[in-house]
């Protein structure tokens, strides 16, 4: 059960239709004067300003995200601590990157945990068959 009606507002006295936020107030009463600010920046930039520059160039330029390539490592699949010690040695040769090796560890952790419950499972299930034969 709704606790109100359709078209009625949750707040009724709420924000007025057309109320005008601070943050809208300032950004109006500043326009007129953004292309002296930006120019203003711009000069200071130029001149050496390094807080300017980075400013500007943070607005103005997205940071680069770094990108992982694909890495070839030969992983046994048997034993997860050998492989732990693969990823580590890989990444004490440059072969892969910390975040590479990162991610990596991360995932043969994840397997660990999936291949422990999926090893108590199969002990359980051993255990309750046994324990029915003999009831």
């Amino acid at each position: 059960m709704a606790r109100f009606k359709p078209g009625e507002s949750g707040n009724p006295r709420g924000k007025p239709p057309g109320a005008v936020s601070k943050a809208t107030k300032l950004r109006r009463s500043i326009e007129k004067d953004v292309p002296g600010i930006l120019e203003a920046m711009v000069e200071r930039a130029k001149a050496g300003d390094a807080q300017a520059a980075k400013l500007l160039l943070d607005r103005v330029m997205p940071a680069i995200k770094p990108t992982d390539q694909a890495v070839n490592l030969r992983l046994a699949g048997e034993d997860l601590a050998s492989d732990g010690r693969a990823i580590l040695t890989a990444t004490g040769k440059a072969d892969i990157t910390p975040e590479q090796a990162s991610k990596l560890l991360a995932g043969l952790g994840a397997l660990a945990r999936i291949v422990e419950t999926a090893e108590l499972v199969q002990r359980i299930e051993k255990l309750e068959a046994a324990n029915a034969k003999s009831n």
